[in-house]
């Protein structure tokens, strides 16, 4: 591949994870300009976002265990919880690749990407190490407690009345 083509690629996949994250529908976004070019297939495609999605992940799972040492598992969960809303719509396509995959080859990888994400998940929180089916469970564990905690925050911002510029001026001039 060449540097012209890394490029290009990388372009037309920061387009589709825009489209995928405005959209958040969970359908992978193929009508973009220059997947047909830059992607062999939905499986190609499917497998770039993983890995951005993953990037992002272990960023934000560094930061989550600097600022939370004590509560390993917490603090994992809570760095799945960041990624997920930092990329909603991602997350979305990847678990409907995963529910509803486009065929078994497709099948077999995201099993494959998603016991390994598991693994990771219960190594960063201490929980396990390796890629035995005890560490996958634990992860599962880990990204289970991470997607409760997405859907209780997600309630409470929705429960949340917001303030309008009408009330936070009436509330500067009654001061």
């Amino acid at each position: 591949m060449s540097w012209k083509t890394f490029h290009r690629r990388g372009e037309t996949l920061r387009a589709v994870e825009h489209v995928a994250n405005d959209r958040r529908d969970g359908a992978l976004p193929m009508g973009v300009p220059g997947v047909a070019d830059n992607f062999t297939d939905e499986l190609d495609l499917v497998g770039a976002l993983m890995l951005r999605w993953h990037a992002r992940l272990s960023g934000n799972i560094e930061r989550a265990l600097a600022d939370e040492p004590i509560d390993l598992p917490s603090a994992v969960a809570a760095a799945w919880r960041t990624t997920a809303e930092e990329m909603p719509g991602v997350r979305m396509v990847i678990d409907r690749s995963m529910s509803a995959p486009a065929d078994p080859e497709m099948e077999r990888a995201m099993n494959r990407a998603h016991d390994r994400e598991a693994a990771y998940l219960a190594t960063a929180a201490g929980l396990s190490s390796g890629n035995s089916p005890a560490a996958v469970a634990a992860g599962r564990r880990v990204e289970k407690l991470a997607r409760a905690g997405l859907e209780v925050h997600q309630i409470q911002q929705s429960e949340t009345p917001s303030e309008s510029f009408a009330d936070r001026i009436r509330a500067v001039l009654a001061a």
